[in-house]
């Protein structure tokens, strides 16, 4: 029998060989859309940076960015060091001057006291508020190349959980359980099932929400109370891209291979195009994968053709 040789998985200590400045070095590399997915994965979050260097009065925030599923301010700030009261102000005052509903404080190392103090933080703000405390490190196996990993140190209490604020799953009856256990059962669908979206934290409503690459629209995934599931391109306020999209609608119809619903919404700031499934889903069986299988085919369908419009 054939020895298995195995890599030593090699910790790099010194960050700052790798990243000699965090201004002109580590930002710059973490704003890089492979490098923030990195992030977004581990979080579940889907950011999309908007701004390096972004001031905040005096002070300069390292990166501005947003939640493309939400369009809500999410703050940045990285420290290749051992956390201090410092950067513990500064992620506050960023937060606060662009009013972010998640903050992100990415360091080498931290105090305890730091770590209680974002749990405190957490357990007490506001439920739209969300605070992260991610710890960055780098490893090698020989020669290979180096690879980063994010570790979570600190989330938002029930960020693991599904429901936030008082309520729980014995809390939820009728319809919004149905949605809960639809969207819990999708979300371990999609974990199962090689795929480009990033998994959501399943909630109690009637839709599910993917980014595709952009702030201006996103996919919904919905069920509705009589079984049917629909995808749909939800572009929130830009009139002048569903025009755009519009504009090559005989391309992109040929390109998902069915035809689609284009809703203008005239006198709304919104707009969307849809699909709805031709067949209903019995909500209380156990097994949907027939409409998780169309969902989750839909929306790949659609974010290939439609990104290639943005």
């Amino acid at each position: 029998m054939n020895e298995i040789k195995l890599g030593k998985l090699e910790k790099i200590k010194d960050l700052r060989s790798i990243w000699k400045n965090e201004e002109y070095d580590f930002t710059p590399w973490l704003a890089k859309e492979q490098n923030i997915k990195l992030l977004s994965d581990e979080l579940g979050i889907s950011i999309k940076v908007l701004k390096t260097e972004a001031s905040v009065g005096k002070y300069s925030l390292d990166i501005l960015a947003v939640n493309e599923d939400t369009n809500e301010n999410i703050i940045i700030e990285n420290q290749l060091e051992i956390t201090n009261h410092d950067h513990l102000g500064k992620v506050l005052v960023y937060g606060a001057g662009y009013d972010a509903k998640t903050i992100i404080w990415i360091v080498k190392d931290y105090n305890e006291e730091h770590k209680q103090a974002i749990e405190w933080l957490n357990e007490h703000s506001d439920e739209n508020i969300n605070l992260f405390l991610v710890k960055i490190e780098l490893f090698k196996i020989g020669n290979s190349e180096i690879a980063p990993h994010f570790e979570i140190i600190s989330q938002p209490n029930d960020w693991t959980k599904t429901i936030r604020s008082n309520q729980s799953n014995t809390e939820l009856t009728g319809m919004k359980l149905v949605d809960l256990n639809f969207w819990q059962g999708f979300s371990e669908y999609l974990s199962d099932n090689r795929t480009t979206f990033s998994i959501r934290k399943a909630q109690p409503q009637h839709w599910y929400s993917l980014a595709i690459g952009s702030s201006d629209c996103h996919i919904d995934l919905t069920v509705n109370k009589n079984g049917e599931v629909a995808c749909s391109l939800w572009i929130e306020n830009n009139k002048s891209l569903y025009n755009k999209f519009f504009e090559h609608k005989n391309e992109i119809e040929t390109d998902l291979g069915y035809s689609v619903k284009w809703d203008y919404k005239e006198g709304s700031k919104a707009s969307s195009i849809d699909i709805r499934s031709d067949f209903r889903l019995d909500l209380k069986n156990s097994d949907l994968s027939k409409g998780y299988e169309w969902l989750l085919n839909k929306a790949e369908d659609f974010k290939r053709v439609f990104r290639k419009y943005l």
